[in-house]
């Protein structure tokens, strides 16, 4: 079993280094997905409302044969269910379709500027964290104008800021800033999802001159910018793979090879975006 290490969050929590996503994958795959992620070694596991799988994972997390208090299970609240009371009811869905007694790591999936209800949420995410049912609370795809909001309405940062990361989008100014106010970067699409990114060729140079892959450069990449990155897969080998980032090293010139190309979002912008 490969052993992953750990950041320290701002609220005095661990976060494993690098997890197992589980969008696209329904019930059936992401219990068996997580099933063998957590044989394999992963102890942080990455679903959402919105992926409609949370039972799968609770059923995985459940059946995984690893203690409870080892595992960092994360989930999200959709956009439908902004505001307040809203989000401490869907949070108890969630919780049930997990089959779990807490959950470790709630985001808020999309900000949603326009319905403008997001601090409603947070305020609602901090008594949810009060209450014991939450160890950490945090966002995803917030900006650093969303973030300084929450920080102003509610005195309370997010422990974790979730968003698009990859070196088609190395995000340097929002990581900065995270930097800065001592959040956590998550990556999801850490590896691009449909983007040519690991069939370049300065990747596959990067890869060639340690003997790895070229997703396993491009992970590492995210560990050694202190981004925790959450690759899918429901492949065995592939998620061992995805693991074996720790042993080997980038030099800084290979850092700035894999993310030297111009800025390319494969995903909503923030600032726009609507997902319910």
């Amino acid at each position: 079993m490969i052993s992953i290490p750990t950041h320290g969050l701002n609220d005095g929590t661990t976060l494993p280094a690098l997890g197992l996503g589980t969008w696209p994958l329904d019930d059936t795959a992401a219990e068996q997905a997580v099933r063998t992620a957590l044989e394999t070694g992963y102890r942080l596991i990455d679903t959402a409302a919105n992926y409609r799988n949370e039972t799968g994972v609770g059923r995985g997390v459940a059946g995984g044969g690893v203690p409870r208090e080892e595992l960092v299970v994360t989930t999200k609240l959709p956009g439908r269910h902004h505001g307040y009371e809203e989000t401490l009811a869907s949070f108890e869905g969630s919780r049930a379709r997990l089959g779990l007694d807490y959950v470790d790591l709630y985001l808020i999936h999309w900000p949603l500027p326009r319905l403008d209800r997001y601090v409603d949420s947070w305020k609602a995410m901090i008594r949810l964290r009060e209450d014991g049912l939450v160890r950490s609370i945090g966002v995803s795809n917030f900006t650093a104008e969303h973030i300084e909001r929450l920080e102003k309405e509610t005195g309370v940062l997010p422990s974790v800021n979730q968003i698009e990361l990859h070196p088609l989008l190395p995000q340097d100014e929002l990581r900065a800033f995270h930097e800065r106010k001592g959040i956590r970067t998550e990556s999801w699409s850490p590896l691009g999802r449909g983007s040519d990114l690991l069939d370049d060729a300065d990747v596959a140079a990067v890869a060639a001159a340690h003997g790895v892959t070229p997703a396993q450069a491009v992970l590492r990449w995210h560990t050694q910018l202190g981004a925790v990155p959450i690759p899918k897969s429901a492949d065995p080998g592939r998620q061992r793979a995805n693991l074996e980032v720790f042993g080997f090293v980038l030099d800084d010139a290979q850092m700035r090879a894999l993310a030297d190309r111009t800025p390319r979002r494969l995903g909503g912008d923030p600032r726009v975006h609507e997902e319910f």
